[in-house]
């Protein structure tokens, strides 16, 4: 294991399909406001939204609706869930829907009692919260993000055409979070593909740095072969309970910081693919699928000995005298098959992005330093350009 580090993760999650009961359970912890979170009004549509209503009322709480969370939640709208929270003195935000509504959530919470423009200090300066936070709930409709279970606020500025992450500490994690995977068998199959990949490249993300015998990539590996069994099921059956479970499950740990512990962590992937998201407004999941595997192929010279691993212990590559390259080039070739069945974009192309948009793009995309090649600005552009 590399280094000397923490773990601490304070949500309380409640799982199953008779979970929502527990909400019961913990809204008398908080004062009578609750500012009730959610997307386009699906949650209505499917029933969600009656269920919740229902023991809120029960509970005796004031209930303000916060409704229209897009799926990449903007600083406009993070403004006016602040004011909102401010003018009724809200005491708990509960976000009903995907990772999405859970993100907005947290960035409202650190913004609510703060005088400074939630975007400067947070996603310009990445500062950390100086004044009280609003503590957050979530009732998790979407697997993917692992918002349930982090401390992760990703905003969207398209006025600057940017798409930026802050990892706050374990105090503004939701205080509880309420996951029945019933709740997600009203997606659409594309938006739960999307949701499906981007648990896997969450793990991803992490799995691909370091060169340690790290308990983390044993834990990592299993996450992956579990989801990868759930999703062939799931994209058959998109109701099949055990399979949707599974998923919703292996998304939580994906995110939680467990895996991260003795790594470095890469994030590119995740980096431009949100500065593809602040361009097109694309679905998060399906950018980071258009990158990913032009990206891992552009590193695997790099990395080739965990590519070879990866090939071995996930995809089951046998090694029947290849050598490590071949090894490592067909574990992704199983990683693109595996894309392709359960039916995500495997090109830029696909979700608008033009090349007169790479400059944009790359303008937009973080450079960070924790994965086996340090990019640059022109590596940024040769992946872009492979991805189209």
């Amino acid at each position: 294991m590399l280094g000397t580090f923490s773990y601490q993760n304070a949500t309380k999650l409640y799982f199953g399909d008779d979970s929502l009961q527990y909400l019961n359970d913990e809204l008398p912890k908080y004062g009578k406001t609750v500012q009730l979170i959610y997307g386009g009004g699906s949650i209505k549509r499917n029933g969600v939204y009656d269920a919740v209503m229902e023991i809120l009322t029960a509970n005796g709480k004031t209930v303000v609706e916060d409704a229209g969370v897009m799926p990449n939640p903007t600083v406009d709208k993070l403004r006016e869930g602040v004011q909102l929270a401010r003018d009724n003195k809200v005491d708990l935000l509960l976000a009903v829907g995907g990772g999405s509504c859970c993100d907005y959530a947290k960035a409202v919470s650190v913004s609510v009692h703060c005088d400074d423009d939630p975007w400067e200090k947070y996603y310009i300066r990445f500062e950390e919260p100086d004044c009280a936070i609003v503590p957050v709930g979530c009732i998790l409709t979407m697997a993917g993000t692992g918002s349930e279970m982090n401390a992760g606020a990703v905003i969207t500025n398209h006025a600057q055409k940017l798409k930026i992450g802050h990892v706050f500490d374990e105090a503004v994690m939701p205080k509880f979070s309420i996951l029945n995977p019933v709740f997600t068998f009203s997606l659409p199959k594309r938006q739960m593909a999307a949701g499906i990949y981007d648990i896997f490249n969450h793990i991803c993300e992490q799995y691909f740095s370091g060169e340690d015998d790290n308990t983390s990539d044993y834990l990592a590996e299993a996450l992956m072969k579990s989801l990868i069994h759930s999703s062939l099921i799931a994209v058959e059956n998109p109701e099949d309970y055990e399979a949707r479970s599974n998923i919703m499950w292996t998304a939580t740990w994906a995110l939680n910081t467990l895996i991260s512990r003795g790594k470095t962590t890469d994030w590119m992937v995740h980096m431009l693919g949100q500065a593809v998201g602040a361009v097109t407004d694309a679905t998060h999941g399906m950018t980071l699928a258009a990158v990913s595997l032009p990206y891992y192929r552009y590193i695997l010279p790099y990395g080739l000995p965990k590519f070879v691993r990866f090939a071995k212990e996930v995809w089951n590559v046998a090694p029947d005298g290849k050598t490590d390259a071949e090894i490592a080039a067909a574990g992704l070739a199983a990683m693109e098959n595996w894309m392709r069945t359960i039916g995500v974009t495997l090109r830029l192309s696909e979700l608008g992005v033009t090349e007169d948009m790479l400059d944009a793009i790359t303008d937009a995309t973080i450079l960070l330093d924790g994965g086996y090649k340090v990019f640059t600005r022109d590596d940024v552009v040769k992946v872009l350009k492979e991805s189209l």
